[in-house]
């Protein structure tokens, strides 16, 4: 049974060993618990009568992919962060398990150890993308805008709920949008929350992709490289 205050893990992978690893890895932790391992998206709707903070997901499953199973889980634990943990790391794959309203993606050949670490920052409800990706997505997503139609009303954001989705855009950590703003922890929290319920979105990822694809902010910049030096 898991600790009050625990971190609740759900590990969905199709292959034994690694979810065997990732088990092994997480339970060592004081501060998280694995209250579940599916192999299937059809595995997954029985573990979430359990409470459930985050969820390892792998992308490739034997019956469908992580982003169908995300859906389930975000259906039915809308609260819960998704993590998608798999070998396939190209764009369209990370847009789509964004739209399906994953939190994080990462790739499987990171360290366990960055695993967990992962597991506490969706917790946190921080963005697991570097911002090249998000970059990434802000063009994939500016690319379907242009030829997609407008997309459905939505309860305008206020000016700082605003503020606070192009930092987001930017890619920037909870931590130094509380700064930027010089804003709480807490109401960082209840800005996002607002702005999640009023674009109907499951995410912080997700509201960006919504955000970028509905024009609401602009953007982000691609990093300006540096003129390298004549040898």
């Amino acid at each position: 049974m898991a600790g009050e205050g625990r971190i609740r893990v759900l590990v969905v992978d199709d292959h034994r060993l690694l979810a065997e690893a990732l088990v092994a890895a997480l339970s060592a932790e004081p501060d998280i618990d694995v209250v579940g391992i599916a192999s299937s998206v059809a595995d997954v709707p029985a573990h979430l009568d359990t409470s459930v903070d985050v969820v390892l997901m792998d992308y490739m499953l034997g019956d469908g992919t992580g982003a169908e199973a995300t859906r389930i889980v975000k259906a039915r634990r809308p609260d819960a962060a998704v993590v998608i943990l798999t070998a396939v790391s190209d764009g369209e794959t990370i847009l789509e398990t964004v739209r399906a309203g994953a939190d994080g993606y990462l790739t499987k050949d990171r360290a366990l150890d960055d695993v967990v670490a992962a597991v506490r920052a969706a917790h946190a409800h921080e963005i697991l993308l570097p911002r090249s990706v998000i970059v990434e997505i802000a063009m994939r997503v500016a690319d379907a805008r242009q030829q997609a139609e407008e997309g459905p009303p939505v309860e305008p954001l206020t000016p700082r709920e605003t503020e606070v989705l192009r930092l987001l855009a930017e890619g920037l950590d909870s931590a130094t949008i509380c700064e930027r703003l010089s804003i709480a922890p807490n109401t960082l929290r209840t800005h996002t929350q607002n702005m999640m319920s009023k674009l109907g979105t499951h995410s912080k990822l997700e509201t960006v992709a919504y955000a970028l694809r509905n024009g609401l902010v602009e953007p982000p910049q691609p990093p300006t490289r540096r003129p390298s030096r004549p040898a």
